[in-house]
């Protein structure tokens, strides 16, 4: 299960509790790491998944998990009235908030502290739900993504990017090697914690992907409208509806 996996393995404070703790940590390189890991590809990901978004022409978009407004800030090319952006870590929202600040976007994107699983927005108020790189956080996923569904406008979408597992050589084992071996060195030497970039590869393994997600998805309420793997299945981008 995906709530056994933790960052720090030593510490008997809740998932959620860890979750922050490491976000902080790391929110100082979090930035560099996230491009420099991914080989700049995961911005090519936020604009596909934002696109998906295009043809409802959301105005009040929430972005859960927002961490330093990334896709917040993508989200932009919709020509919303608002984004609000929620986040656990209040290290990783400074840093969000100074590179809104520095695009002039104060106005229309908003960044608070908030937790995925008690989500603090009336029901039915967004017209759009963006989530990247959070849900296999979340220590409760059902319930996180029942949250998420509550707070949708009826009929609204909810676009969600989460990493997920190549299938096929050779892809598959450079993947593995990549993001077992490497990635775990990397990202110790250039955040300083030396649990970040295990508990990641950890966190992927453990998170239910494709059709059992869509499975998920359903069961809380969700209609999954569309699965859309990227880079040889090293993530997937999920189109859900509510």
């Amino acid at each position: 299960m995906a709530e056994k996996v933790v960052p720090y393995k030593e510490k008997q404070s809740s998932k959620k509790a860890q979750v922050a703790e490491m976000f902080d940590n790391i929110s100082h390189r979090y930035d560099f790491l996230n491009h420099f890991l991914s080989l700049g590809i995961d911005k090519l990901w936020r604009k596909k998944a934002v696109a998906l978004l295009k043809p409802d022409q959301p105005k009040v978009i929430l972005d859960v998990a927002t961490g330093t407004a990334d896709f917040a800030i993508e989200s932009m090319s919709l020509d919303p009235e608002q984004i609000v952006g929620v986040d656990i870590s209040e290290g990783m929202l400074e840093k969000g908030r100074i590179k809104i600040k520095k695009k002039g976007l104060e106005k229309q994107i908003r960044l608070e502290n908030g937790d995925s699983e008690n989500l603090p927005f009336e029901s039915n108020y967004f017209d759009a739900l963006t989530v990247a790189f959070g849900v296999r956080n979340y220590e409760n996923l059902e319930l996180g993504l029942k949250e998420m569904k509550r707070v949708l406008k009826p009929n609204a979408k909810a676009v969600i990017l989460e990493f997920s597992k190549p299938k096929h050589f050779p892809i598959k084992q450079l993947y593995n090697f990549y993001f077992h071996k490497l990635l775990p060195l990397i990202g110790k030497r250039v955040s300083k914690d030396s649990s970040a970039y295990s508990y990641l590869p950890e966190s992927v393994e453990a998170f239910p992907e494709g059709k059992d997600f869509e499975a998920i998805l359903e069961k809380v309420g969700f209609k999954a409208k569309q699965t859309i793997p990227l880079f040889f299945g090293v993530a997937s981008i999920y189109l859900a509806e509510k």
